[in-house]
């Protein structure tokens, strides 16, 4: 059996085994035929075992999570195969799904990519959020943006023999292929949304596009999978970030998305307090409720 068929034998294999697990909730599918599943970043939680973030996540009345299953977060990609099957389990029990995979993938040729997507996709996860890939001063833009495409297409195949979507966020900064948008797009030109989508950071893309991001926003709104939400202000020249609704981030952006009929998955994202002491989980919990609270009235509005 060649690699490739192999491949998608295993992936059959995988939807299969995910079609029993997602009998047992509602899928995402049916999710959003409704509304907008509704997810949180969990990266300040790390400190939590995957019976306590169930409990949290679903007393905070959210759909599912945005899990960074990756180096220095929940589970260690090397440990996927027998640490994932434990999450989506502990989840489960609370009606909960991992909506998307916050990974190490941005590369087809990585040994651990085939290894992470395959289970993942055997859990029933659709998405997984892509690693950053970044300019360097030795090659021209031109260079890079014609690399990142093979790239980008090669493991656009393996998603697609496995059914799932790789996202690839907006992120402002030096250097970030996406920041900008215009060079994301071209990178995901000919590449179908549901094998690589964006994950659409409405904050990093108000931080580089100050008044114009509504016409980035337009021009790479049909491979728009998910959506990231948070807020920022600046502050002496430097970018703070803050608590949703108190910063820079227009509400208006809620209402181009309900005109588009955009019914992806949306993912909060809680930034301005320190991810890494586990003694401010309290505080996080506190934080979150109120940016969630400020994102549903800003659902709601139109």
């Amino acid at each position: 059996m060649s690699p490739i068929d192999r491949r998608r034998f295993l992936a059959l294999t995988a939807a299969g085994l995910a079609s029993g697990m997602v009998a047992e909730t509602a899928s995402a599918d049916d999710e959003q035929s409704q509304a907008n599943p509704l997810a949180v970043f969990t990266k300040p939680f790390n400190s939590l075992s995957f019976e306590e973030l169930a409990e949290e996540i679903a007393g905070l009345g959210f759909d599912g999570l945005e899990a960074p299953i990756r180096k220095g977060g929940h589970i260690d990609p090397a440990n996927v195969v027998d640490e994932l099957p434990r999450l989506v389990e502990a989840l489960a029990k609370h009606n909960l799904q991992v909506t998307v995979m916050a990974s190490d993938i941005n590369d087809a040729s990585d040994p651990a990519t085939e290894r992470v997507i395959r289970t993942a996709a055997t859990l029933g996860i659709k998405r997984y959020r892509m690693k950053y890939v970044k300019y360097s001063n030795d090659r021209s833009v031109a260079d890079h943006i014609a690399s990142w495409k093979s790239q980008f297409k090669d493991l656009a195949a393996v998603n697609h023999d496995y059914g799932v979507t790789g996202l690839y966020q907006n992120h402002a900064g030096v250097n970030y292929m996406g920041s900008s948008i215009w060079d994301l797009d071209q990178v995901l030109e000919g590449i179908a949304p549901s094998d690589i989508g964006m994950a659409y950071d409405i904050r990093h893309a108000t931080v580089e596009g100050g008044t114009s991001w509504p016409t980035t926003y337009r021009m790479i709104r049909d491979h728009i999978d998910t959506v990231y939400v948070k807020d920022f202000a600046w502050d002496n020249g430097k970018v703070k970030n803050v608590p949703l609704g108190e910063g820079l981030v227009q509400a208006k952006f809620f209402d181009m998305l309900r005109k588009d009929q955009f019914h992806g998955p949306i993912s909060l994202h809680e930034e301005y307090i320190d991810h890494h002491p586990a003694e401010l989980v309290p505080q996080h919990i506190t934080a979150i409720e109120k940016d969630l609270k400020t994102l549903r009235q800003w659902l709601k509005q139109g």
